[in-house]
């Protein structure tokens, strides 16, 4: 066994590539070790701006022996009247065996020539030089560059390699035309505070040796000195630093050798808005903002920046990073006050000369029909007029600051800044906050609006975009989704959910959707096929959501998929939930079994699914058996358990209902007084498959049991 190293040098690599870069080493290195029986006891992927490196501890030296079976031509044409052919002597030296050495075989296709080989492994060195340039070589990126006057890309210029097994050199090169990059056993520390070379005695010594020249090799290593620096210098600062994740896995992958520096700036600029300094420290300067309380946003007047230069210089960094941000927080104070010298609703007109997709006209024309959906959900919801007032004036005003100077600098802060203007220019809270909410949510990690208001927009800027581009035809595919209409949707969704809004989706689509087709300036082409299309889409992610978030199973989620499922999306979601109560609970197993056979001989009648009352349906006169009698007498018990449930959705009724119907429903199937259901008369065999299609119809209003697989 053996320690392996390699370490590809660059000059400062992007900070995404780094991450990106490492992945996929991690995916593809094990994997293609273990195809060739090299498979090593660990493998350590590292990473800094200026080198990406592998370690492989307890490598095999060489790939086991190995036997392996060869099969060659038909056995007829490779022996003729008991002698070789040249087509037995060719594949014999194409194996390197002599002719003796084959053995005829009979296949399930007739009889064929095997020769058996020991086939003696090949060192681990040899492997590695060829597997290596393709690991290299062979990973993909954004904006790759070319350098020198040879063809080889990558985002930066190689400048060295370095390939050790153990204390050995593994011979490596890389041609770019004239310039040749060849491997050995030199590295290269931080090129600040050691800029001589690191000569590496064995593999084993590397992420010690390049500590000693002030390089954190260990990417997580390194992410976790960051924030520990900084939580501990905003103790000593009396503050609550502001870390986001994501800016600090990049500053993670922007240094070698990390180190805090306190930077300030003018206390005058604690009257932007919070969210502006915050933008402008964390997304242009990859500064870490302080808080003066961890519940609050109330900023204090210094930062932290993380150097990747010499400590002793802290102060020319800290007072270099100052200026920087003095400019910057500038900018946005002139923004800031330019945009409030007009209220919100004067950059509403300029909307008209903003694009919001070339066929759907402009953001203006988009904020119009805003206002129309919200108004068709006002309608639904049956809201009175204030509420519908709040929620007009959020939809009129609820794009208008894409068009102000702050946002566009820093387009982040999109509603933001709306409901911070909206607030100045005297609307009331409720319109100003609905501004901000409706964008809500932006990501996985975000809340849902909380207000009516922020509420309604957000759901009707969702559904005028969903509806706009399936319009176009410009349909969400497996690999591509521009508009992001699956997330939208989700949205909607998730929306009408936690907020317990009791709309009728299905009812919305069609609405929006015949405004579409009646605007002449849209053009709308077959609305009723983009209806079937939204509804379909909308049911995918009903589906999704139930399974990936709710966390139900597949076959209960089918069960309650239906169009009903739209036209009541609160109600789908209770039923689905409630089925997985039952079977957890094994309260499912008391009435499956009864309620499946049911279903499965009742699709052999004519009964509509809607019928629930045997009145007019059952022929009294037609029931032959006991048990038609007692079937029929349960029905009519369960029809007020069925409507009960209906209308307060308290489904707990309906199963208990089912589970006392369940067992006169088996002794109509196998009792002593059982019937034959498919009898020959065609009178009474209506009147069955209608007894069986009602109690069918009943657990409909639960789910579609047929659709349910048995636990």
């Amino acid at each position: 066994m053996a320690t392996f190293l390699l370490e590809v040098g660059t000059e400062e690599l992007p900070a995404s590539f780094v991450s990106d870069a490492l992945h996929q080493w991690q995916t593809r290195i094990p994997a293609e070790l273990a195809e060739q029986a090299l498979a090593p006891e660990a493998v350590r992927f590292y990473g800094t701006p200026r080198r990406l490196a592998v370690m492989l501890d307890g490598l095999p030296l060489r790939q086991p022996d190995r036997q392996e079976e060869v099969k060659g031509p038909p056995a007829q044409a490779a022996f003729r009247d008991g002698q070789p052919t040249k087509a037995a002597e060719g594949f014999a030296k194409s194996r390197g065996v002599e002719v003796s050495a084959l053995e005829v075989r009979d296949t399930d296709k007739g009889s064929f020539v095997f020769v058996n080989q020991d086939i003696p492994g090949r060192a681990a060195t040899d492997i590695l030089t060829e597997l290596i340039p393709q690991w290299i070589l062979g990973l993909e990126g954004k904006r790759f560059m070319r350098w020198g006057d040879g063809d080889l890309r990558f985002p930066r210029p190689i400048r060295w390699l370095v390939a050790l097994m153990d204390s050995e050199v593994l011979p490596l090169t890389l041609e770019n035309g004239s310039l040749v990059c060849t491997s050995d056993r030199i590295s290269q520390g931080h090129r600040v505070l050691h800029p001589a070379p690191v000569p590496l005695r064995r593999a084993q010594d590397y992420v010690e040796a390049l500590r000693n020249a002030f390089v954190e090799i260990d990417p997580a290593a390194r992410r976790l000195l960051i924030q520990h620096q900084v939580e501990a210098t905003a103790k000593t600062l009396g503050g609550v630093p502001m870390i986001s994740p994501a800016l600090l896995d990049e500053v993670t992958n922007l240094l070698e050798w990390p180190t805090a520096v306190v930077g300030k700036f003018d206390t005058e600029f604690l009257d932007l808005p919070p969210e502006v300094a915050i933008i402008e420290m964390e997304s242009h300067q990859r500064y870490f903002p302080l808080k003066q309380k961890a519940d609050g946003l109330a900023l204090m007047p210094v930062f932290i920046t993380i150097s990747n230069g010499d400590p002793s210089k802290d102060a020319i960094i800290a007072e270099g990073n100052a200026r920087v941000i003095r400019a910057r927080l500038s900018d946005g104070k002139f923004f800031f006050d330019a945009d409030r010298a007009q209220p919100l609703d004067a950059f509403v007109a300029k909307l008209e000369t903003v694009t919001f997709e070339e066929r759907l006209g402009s953001m203006a024309a988009k904020v119009k029909r805003i206002g129309t959906v919200a108004d068709h959900l006002c309608d639904q919801l049956n809201l009175g007029a204030q509420p519908r007032q709040h929620i007009r004036r959020a939809a009129y005003l609820c794009k208008a600051d894409l068009v102000t100077q702050m946002v566009g600098e820093f387009p982040e802060l999109q509603g933001v800044m709306g409901q911070k203007y909206a607030l100045h220019s005297g609307e009331p809270e409720a319109v100003a906050t609905a501004i901000v909410e409706h964008y809500l949510p932006k990501g996985a990690q975000d809340s849902l609006p909380q207000t009516l208001a922020g509420q309604v927009v957000g759901i009707a800027d969702r559904l005028d975009t969903l509806v706009g581009i399936f319009s176009t035809g410009q349909l969400p595919t497996g690999s591509s989704d521009p508009f992001a209409l699956r997330r939208a949707a989700n949205a909607v969704l998730n929306i009408i959910w936690a907020a317990g809004l009791p709309l009728n989706l299905a009812k919305l689509l069609d609405t929006v959707v015949q405004d579409f087709a009646q605007d002449p300036t849209l053009a709308i082409n077959a609305p009723e096929a983009l209806r079937t299309q939204l509804h379909d889409f909308f049911l995918q992610r009903v589906q999704t959501l139930l399974q990936d978030e709710q966390g139900i199973d597949y076959d209960l989620v089918n069960a309650v998929l239906s169009d009903r499922a739209l036209s009541d999306p609160l109600d789908v979601k209770d039923r689905a939930l409630f089925l997985q109560a039952m079977r957890r609970s094994g309260r499912m197993d008391k009435v499956y079994e009864t309620v499946n056979r049911a279903t499965r001989l009742a699709a052999q009648g004519t009964l509509d699914t809607n019928v629930l009352d045997p009145e007019g349906v059952i022929v009294a006169a037609k029931l032959e058996a006991k048990a038609e009698h007692a079937f029929l007498a349960a029905l009519k018990t369960l029809v007020p358990q069925t409507q009960a449930a209906q209308a307060s959705r308290d489904y707990d009724q309906l199963v208990a209902g089912l589970e006392q119907v369940a067992p006169v429903v088996s002794g109509f199937f196998d009792g002593p007084d059982s019937v034959l259901v498919m009898a020959d008369e065609p009178a009474v065999r209506q009147n069955r498959l209608n007894l069986l299609g009602l109690l069918r119809n009943h657990a409909l209003v639960l789910g579609d049991f047929g659709a349910i697989v048995k636990g």
